[in-house]
């Protein structure tokens, strides 16, 4: 690790997890970032027109519904019309993936906000609000229908900080983690998806129900800050709702998400084989989990 940045192995883990209903996952196609991800190419990014909207003293900021932005590695989905800049972004735990929210259009960003991102209802400490504002701060489900292509994430993603433009101890961390990970996860039985979710330029988009068994496909990932560097390796493993068991029934942590940290190389075999194919947390580097309704657990 780099001088003056050790690594924490002995504090507290356990419920070291951010509070949010929602994390939206932005898919920027590189492995680092600006300490702030919103200053990114100037402020001209996803990440800063939905802290904009939905970060403190936006618009649509609730403090009782918190919704982290994050910066990804994954690609973004090419369109058929490449001309118009897109950019696509997981919404995790509801796992749903949106493929193209095009740069140019403020508009899409509102949509995805109003359509996916607020609450269905609001948090009682709203309950002496304005009804105006209550109105404004709930989600309303017609904006989904201008956002096109959404999906249903089938995959496992494996999320890990790689953030060294904000601390060096996950920017060296997270490749080395991700590389294991990518050279273990076949070994358990899952094959490990690389590129665009969708490229429309090459083919058109599978019909729906023609994808096949897609429980035994993951996604590993670096993003950027979520907290506890000092407990590097960070990761997130997101479990979709659809995934199965070895014996065909449903996994224990389907539609979880599983915080971890203190993660090194050498855990990662075990952390595949317990928690992804078994459905079993690793108390000892247990962090904290999120239901798909957004509950947080700690142990």
């Amino acid at each position: 690790m780099p001088e003056g940045l050790p690594l924490d192995y002995n504090g507290k883990l356990n419920g070291l997890i951010s509070n949010y209903a929602e994390q939206v996952l932005v898919c920027t196609g590189q492995n680092d970032w600006p300490s702030r991800i919103e200053e990114e190419s100037s402020g001209d990014n996803l990440a800063a027109d939905l802290k904009e909207l939905i970060g403190r003293g936006g618009i649509y900021s609730d403090p009782f519904h918190n919704i982290s932005v994050l910066n990804s590695s994954f690609p973004s989905s090419i369109s058929c019309r490449p001309e118009v800049q897109s950019t696509s972004a997981y919404l995790l735990p509801s796992f749903k993936y949106v493929p193209f929210l095009p740069r140019v259009s403020f508009e899409a960003v509102q949509a995805l906000v109003k359509g996916y991102l607020l609450p269905e209802k609001l948090h009682p400490m709203n309950d002496g609000l304005p009804q105006i504002h209550k109105d404004r701060l709930l989600r309303k489900e017609a904006y989904q229908h201008l956002l096109p292509g959404v999906r249903d994430v089938d995959d496992v993603l494996v999320l890990i900080c790689g953030h060294g433009g904000r601390d060096m101890r996950c920017g060296i961390m997270g490749p080395a983690l991700q590389a294991e990970f990518e050279r273990q996860l076949p070994q358990a039985g899952l094959e490990v998806l690389h590129g665009p979710l969708l490229d429309e330029s090459v083919s058109a988009p599978p019909l729906p129900g023609t994808v096949g068994d897609r429980s035994s496909t993951a996604r590993v990932g670096l993003i950027s800050h979520v907290g506890g560097h000092k407990f590097a390796g960070n990761i997130i493993i997101y479990l979709p709702p659809i995934l199965k068991n070895k014996a065909g029934n449903p996994h224990p942590l389907a539609g979880h998400g599983i915080w971890y940290g203190r993660i090194e190389p050498k855990h990662v075999e075990g952390v595949i084989q317990e928690t992804i194919v078994e459905g079993n947390v690793i108390a000892d580097h247990f962090r904290g989990a999120i239901k798909q309704n957004g509950d947080i657990i700690r142990l």
